[in-house]
């Protein structure tokens, strides 16, 4: 399957910087059209002013349902929703920092949520749809230092392989794509060595090959991916004593 994007328009949630902000660019290059949300007027202006493509700002707060909503109403129909709006501390349980864990919480699983249940019940009346979450490679399993980070990115992925699972056949399509360390302002806090670590323009033409075609979950870069996935085959002795 390849997506014919002419005529196209999408939402995309957390699209003022890094990652939303290069997807943004590789859509509107493609000639869709686009809706570019986060919490920075300016820096979505910003981004809408070098994109070929027709594109409106529209800033939102993903942890406000009832702004979500009204978005949802003013924008009208669209083809399909990227959601890529999240937040990051690195911490975990022994230097466990509430209000930055209870935010993340908010933000990155809350704010998917909120988003799907603003858009799939639109989708689902009208038997089309196209719907895009952002997991994590260290949401496959549990981590060291990272509790609160990996426990919203895997609520994240198991939300999308539910829908997944609810909405084939309806022509509501759901796609779910989990990507390794990203060049951002997010990881920019981390103080070790990240393998593998891609620009943001890279992994959005990752992303855009993956949404362009059928399949549902994408776990890249794919070496990398490789630990991650092969994780979950092992014994929990073994995990912990390697990963922990």
């Amino acid at each position: 399957m390849s997506r014919d994007w002419a005529g196209k328009r999408y939402w995309l949630v957390g699209a003022s910087e890094g990652l939303g902000a290069a997807l943004a660019r590789e859509m509107s290059d493609a000639g869709v059209e686009l809706i570019l949300s986060a919490r920075s007027e300016d820096k979505l202006n910003e981004v809408a002013k070098h994109l070929p493509a027709k594109a409106e700002v529209k800033p939102v707060d993903i942890t406000d349902a009832e702004a979500l909503a009204r978005v949802a109403d003013e924008i009208g129909e669209i083809d399909g929703v990227v959601q890529l709006a999240a937040v990051y501390w690195p911490f975990g349980a022994k230097d466990w920092e509430a209000e930055h864990a209870n935010l993340m919480a908010d933000v990155n699983l809350g704010g998917a949520m909120r988003l799907v249940g603003v858009v799939v019940p639109r989708f689902v009346a009208r038997g089309h749809g196209h719907i895009v979450l952002t997991g994590s490679l260290s949401g496959y399993r549990g981590l060291p230092g990272a509790a609160a980070y990996v426990a919203t990115k895997s609520g994240v992925m198991a939300l999308a392989e539910s829908l997944y699972a609810d909405l084939r056949g309806t022509g509501v399509e759901v796609q779910l794509l989990n990507p390794g360390f990203i060049e951002t302002r997010l990881t920019d806090k981390n103080d070790f060595r990240m393998p593998f670590k891609m620009k943001p323009n890279e992994a959005a033409e990752v992303y855009f090959a993956h949404m362009s075609g059928g399949g549902f979950q994408k776990a890249f870069p794919r070496l990398f991916s490789w630990v991650f996935r092969g994780s979950q085959f092992l014994p929990d002795w073994l995990y912990y004593r390697v990963f922990g």
